[in-house]
């Protein structure tokens, strides 16, 4: 049983997945979509999520404590600027995962996260009833 294991290892000490993370969710922000494995991607997704619910709080403690996270200022900018106003009356969920396969080296599970556009939501008048 799982209990009270919180995230994955990735087959590394914790400095360097916290810094492997750090850097995934840099540029997952900086560029809105990354290509990695399907386990690194899915605990990106958590990271990311709490980095754009710290920008929707515009808070300057919000800012330091994303700064904490982030490697770049000018991804923190365009965290608190930018997507903070796109996601703000999203209630979460701001990551999509797509399974692309396996890696031909190694025949790692690849998975491409990206952010979800808002205007990519599909309403009630284009779904076909049943």
């Amino acid at each position: 049983m799982r209990h009270r294991k919180d995230h994955r290892k990735l087959n590394r000490d914790p400095s360097h997945r916290r810094a492997m993370l750090r850097n995934l969710v840099t540029s997952l922000l900086d560029h809105e979509q990354v290509r990695t494995t399907d386990a690194r991607a899915k605990e990106v997704r958590r990271i990311a999520d709490r980095m754009i619910t710290l920008g929707k709080r515009g808070t300057l403690h919000a800012q330091r404590q994303a700064l904490r996270t982030l490697r770049s200022k000018e991804v923190a900018r365009k965290l608190f600027d930018t997507l903070a106003d796109r996601y703000r009356d999203r209630p979460g969920g701001y990551t999509r995962i797509l399974k692309l396969g396996r890696r031909v080296g190694d025949s790692a599970e690849l998975s491409l996260i990206q952010l979800v556009q808002e205007d990519e939501t599909p309403s009630e008048e284009a779904t076909p009833s049943s």
